[in-house]
Order: C-alpha cells, then structure tokens, then sequence
C-alpha cells in the first residue's frame, strides 16, 4: 500500500504544478489581451474593462490557491507518510472527479488508495 501512497505523491505533486503552471499562464494571457484592449476603448467604457480585467485576475489567482497549493501539500504529505495527507489527498480527489479524463482518473484512484488503506487498517486492529 505504501507504494500506492507514493504513486499518488508524486501525481499529486504533478498534478498541482501543472494546475499552477496552466493558470498562471491564462493569467498572464488575459493580461496582455487587456492591456491591449486598454489602449482601445473610450474613457466611458474603460470602468468595465476595467471591473473585467480585476476579475479576471484574480479568478486564476484563486484557483491557484484553492486547487494547485493543496494538491501540492497533499503530495508531499504522501510522500513524507504524513497521516493527514491521505485525507487532504481524498477532499482533493473528489473535486478532480469533474476533471475528466485525467482528473477523474486521478480521483477513483484517490478514492481506491484511501478505501484499501481503511480496510488495511482495520484487519491489522
């Protein structure tokens, strides 16, 4: 079981990085299409642009920290055999469920590893 905790580390790990990586990338996207769209509008329409543009910065900026921070965690936590970890990992799993394909992989997966770890522990007690 200890090999499937790792396994899970390290696609948690990945899994995290690459959430990271990807929006911030759409972050920086949206940046330079509104600095480009900024140069384009009337001074009576820049608030909306304006409202949009702070929306759409934050939005990535928030995903970032409620999904790629925590799969991180959850990650290195497995790795390290943190107890915690296998219970961040399953929260985590089941919001990648309605990631399909590869997140909803990733969570029966999460749901199996903690389901085999729950019947291990109660056979050894």
């Amino acid at each position: 079981m200890d090999s499937h905790k790792r396994v899970l580390g390290i696609l948690y790990v990945i899994s995290g990085a690459l959430t990271i990586l990807i929006l911030a990338g759409v972050s920086l996207f949206f940046n330079a299409i509104f600095g480009f769209a900024m140069q384009e509008v009337d001074a009576d329409e820049r608030w909306a642009l304006e409202l949009v543009q702070t929306i759409m910065q934050f939005l990535p900026i928030t995903l970032i920290i409620l999904f790629g921070v925590p799969s991180i965690i959850a990650g290195i936590g497995l790795l390290n055999q943190q107890k915690w970890a296998l219970l961040l990992a399953l929260i985590l799993g089941c919001f990648k469920l309605f990631n399909f394909p590869i997140g909803t992989a990733l969570g029966v997966y999460t749901i199996w590893v903690y389901a085999e770890d729950q019947k291990q522990a109660k056979a050894a007690t």
